[in-house]
């Protein structure tokens, strides 16, 4: 969106024009570097099924928004650059300049706010959330960034720019009541709405991880005593009972000490279990909950013993009439497998760490942008330098290249995906 790409008012190009060499350079590698990010996100989505979420679908847009930038608009804008400013071709193809450069940014950061809201649903209303499939609601959000910014640019398409006594050497916005305008609806009313949807959903994953800590705990007090009370069950069943008056009281029964080796054993390994889990973090409770499953192996069970099947009958002992007293543990199911939404929600608060980096890059390197612009548009005496103008202006398209770089840095399973991806391009 830069609003002057000209250095110069005059209506002819000087024969010794400056070239800036510098911003052609960094011009091109910037749209080398844009193109083949955005490529590499968009590839990662589209191949790996671990990828396609809808989390991710909104970013495959965000993707497409920078790559039709670095196509469409960063070719002209560094040619203007190059030629220090001043503006050589038709003023056609400079409008169209100016109304791809506004939608495409206002794209961006329609497409961050929505995003946000997306996010904000997951974490508000998780049970009436698509995680695998894009609903209709995901599909209204994701079209209607790419109409609102289309509407927020059409006022350029449709001939705003075509003010009575134009320079023709300058390719800009004309008109500072639309430059308010789009500023406005492209970045002023947005980022405050993005910023406390994220601070509604750190705090709705804050109470939500809080609860699930607690419910842990409680799940364990009463398994702790639901052991205590089988051990105490299993104490006083293995004592025989009392002697009728006048009878001679049998001989005590013989325990096979294979049995009770077994379950105490069992025993053991439960509460060796669950004195660990209590050490573990809620993110460590997530990922190795599988493991865990695998390793352990789990307490017998009162309805079946394969063990005391085979070696000893349906729980009854060779020398003796009285069943072997199982222990019930009605909180740990045997080959129970972790329930798939700790999985995805662990994934989503994976997604949740990327996101904000994602929004505060954009609004480190936009934020100075509109801030100008609007200082230019609003205060008629006040004169903005060109190099200022045109610095800002880089800033803002560098956030095209930063954001494939956070994917790597930040988000595991993309990173996973360009190192098994990027060797097999050498």
């Amino acid at each position: 969106m830069p609003s002057n790409l000209t250095g110069s008012n005059s209506t002819t190009i000087p024969p010794d024009a400056h070239r800036n060499f510098p911003a052609l350079i960094f011009g091109i590698l910037l749209i080398i570097v844009i193109i083949c990010g955005n490529l590499l996100v968009c590839i990662s989505v589209y191949t790996e099924k671990a990828l396609k979420t809808t989390t991710n679908y909104f970013i495959i847009s965000l993707a497409v928004s920078d790559l039709l930038l670095a196509v469409l608009v960063l070719p002209l804008f560094v040619y203007a650059e190059f030629q220090d400013g001043v503006w050589t071709l038709n003023m056609s193809i400079c409008d169209a300049l100016m109304t791809m450069d506004v939608m495409l940014c206002t794209a961006s950061i329609f497409n961050l706010c929505a995003i946000s809201v997306d996010r904000f649903i997951a974490v508000s209303v998780p049970l009436a959330y698509s995680r695998k499939h894009v609903d209709q609601r995901q599909i209204l959000l994701l079209s209607g960034t790419w109409v609102l910014a289309l509407a927020v640019a059409s006022p350029v398409m449709f001939g705003i720019n075509n003010v009575p006594g134009r320079v023709q050497n300058e390719c800009k916005l004309e008109d500072n009541n639309y430059v308010i305008y789009s500023s406005v609806c492209s970045f002023f009313i947005p980022c405050p709405i993005m910023l406390l949807l994220y601070f509604g959903i750190f705090r709705g994953l804050r109470r939500w991880e809080q609860a699930r800590k607690a419910k842990l705990r409680s799940s364990m007090q009463i398994s702790q005593k639901l052991q205590d009370a089988a051990a105490t069950a299993t104490t006083t069943t293995t004592m025989p009972p009392p002697p009728l008056p006048g009878a001679q009281p049998p001989p005590p029964p013989q325990l096979p000490p294979t049995a009770i080796k077994r379950q105490l054993t069992n025993l053991n390994l439960h509460l060796a279990k669950q004195r660990k889990l209590t050490e573990l973090k809620l993110e460590e409770l997530d990922q190795d909950s599988d493991a865990e499953q695998s390793t352990v192996s789990p307490p017998p069970d009162r309805n079946h013993d394969p063990n005391l099947d085979r070696n000893h009958g349906p729980n009854l002992d060779r020398n003796s009439s009285q069943p072997v007293p199982a222990v019930a543990y009605p909180n740990l199911r045997p080959n129970q497998e972790p329930p798939r939404r700790n999985k995805i929600n662990r994934r989503e608060r994976k997604a949740m760490r990327v996101l904000p980096v994602v929004v505060g890059a954009f609004l480190f390197c936009w934020t100075p942008f509109f801030v100008v612009h609007m200082l230019g548009a609003v205060c008629d005496t006040c004169e903005v330098p060109s190099k200022l103008m045109s610095t800002v202006t880089w800033l803002g398209y560098v956030n095209s290249a930063v954001n494939p770089i956070i994917y790597t840095v930040f988000n595991t399973e993309f990173r996973k995906f360009f190192k098994k991806f990027l060797p097999r391009c050498r």
